[in-house]
């Protein structure tokens, strides 16, 4: 498959470069830094992908007090289709959007967790960043949406089709629920059905994402004895595939503009906001939520593919946690607890959090959280950390 991603990189890279030499001094230096990302297996066809070399000057621009890099601009770095917005059919579902903006503010903002790293993911592999909102058409961005057809999660898989592509589903696990397999799975689904069948269309694969690669085939070889050119412009598909790229063009559309068409889109880190955490043994998320200080509402969210309560080893399965809390986990994780012994426990306070919540959460009395951290009243503030009461396993 071919991708023009390499070549807009190093021209950015280009530039950059002559940029920074103007302004750095001769002493200073740039560093180039390469990624090798393991993608892991695909479900029909493997096939290797070698990231380009990319420019870490972030502390240069830090220094020079320039705007931030975010997700939202991230994005808009590696749209490929935004030249190809005549097209009646976007048109069309632009003028839809533009007049209900709280509608994509409200789904942009349920995409807060999961959206820098799905960029990340897609960058990596480049393909046009509009393939990144792909779940806001399928889902709205909820990884345990279920569609009355069967389709499940962010990338809405069918079952038949989850199977296929090594999403498994069992007792307390769907694998389509779960936004780090189905995400891989969905991105090697695109580009494998894309080099199957279409010489690299990503388009056509977008369709056949939707219709099922029989049906844009059938129509595409109707197109094509008609003496049309068999893209997927050409194409006489079902109403729902007719409008599948469209929809998707038209909302990278607003994303890239949001100002012009009075859409205001949430605060999104460029780093992403989960962290994967291995998993070696059975682990309650009640437990991992005590793990690594935050509330089992909040692992639940995380970890939609979770369905009986218990992560298992096995499969390469991880458990995603906050960014933020995944050292502390790990460290907690790798602290053996002797027979009779006791463990240290702290937890970082979230916004929202009462003492009486926190106390019920660790299984301890609020008397006792308040004696461990010196507390006079029920008073705690977001950032603060709290000494849990040690208890020896005996007690647990």
């Amino acid at each position: 498959m071919t991708y023009y991603t390499t070549r807009r990189r190093l021209f950015a890279f280009a530039s950059s470069a002559a940029l920074l030499g103007a302004l750095m001094s001769a002493g200073a230096q740039i560093q180039a830094a390469t990624f090798d990302q393991s993608r892991g297996a695909r479900a029909a066809q493997h096939a290797t992908f070698t990231p380009s070399p990319v420019l870490t000057s972030q502390h240069f621009w830090d220094e020079l007090a320039v705007e931030p890099r975010d997700a939202w601009s991230q994005l808009r770095d590696s749209f490929q289709w935004q030249d190809e917005l005549d097209e009646p059919r976007v048109q069309a579902w632009i003028d839809h959007y533009r007049q209900s903006p709280h509608n994509i503010a409200e789904i942009t903002e349920r995409a807060r967790p999961w959206l820098a790293w799905i960029i990340q993911k897609v960058e990596e592999r480049g393909l046009p960043g509009e393939i990144a909102l792909i779940p806001f058409i399928e889902s709205s961005f909820d990884p345990s949406a279920r569609s009355h057809r069967g389709a499940a999660g962010l990338w809405q898989f069918m079952p038949r089709t989850g199977d296929s592509l090594g999403l498994s589903r069992q007792r307390g696990y769907d694998g389509r629920l779960d936004v780090v397999a189905s995400t891989y799975a969905a991105l090697d689904y695109i580009e494998y059905q894309a080099d199957q069948w279409y010489e690299g269309d990503l388009e056509l694969s977008l369709a056949a994402y939707n219709a099922g690669a029989g049906t844009v085939n059938k129509a595409r070889r109707r197109a094509l004895a008609r003496g049309r050119s068999g893209d997927y412009w050409s194409l006489s598909l079902p109403r729902e595939t007719m409008n599948y790229v469209p929809k998707l063009k038209a909302i990278a559309a607003i994303i890239a503009s949001p100002e012009e068409y009075q859409v205001t889109l949430p605060a999104i880190e460029h780093a992403p906001a989960f962290a994967k955490i291995p998993v070696e043994r059975p682990l309650r998320l009640d437990e991992a939520a005590r793990l690594a200080g935050v509330s089992k509402g909040t692992i639940a969210e995380l970890n939609p593919g979770v369905t009986g309560g218990t992560v298992l080893p096995g499969n390469d399965r991880v458990l995603l946690v906050p960014a933020a809390r995944a050292d502390a986990m790990l460290a907690r994780l790798d602290t053996p607890v002797a027979p009779g012994g006791t463990q240290d426990s702290r937890y970082l306070v979230q916004r929202g959090d009462t003492l009486a919540e926190i106390a019920a959460l660790q299984g301890i009395s609020v008397a006792e959280l308040r004696q461990a951290n010196g507390l006079s009243g029920n008073l705690i503030r977001p950032g603060q950390t709290l000494e849990l009461p040690t208890r020896s396993l005996a007690s647990r």
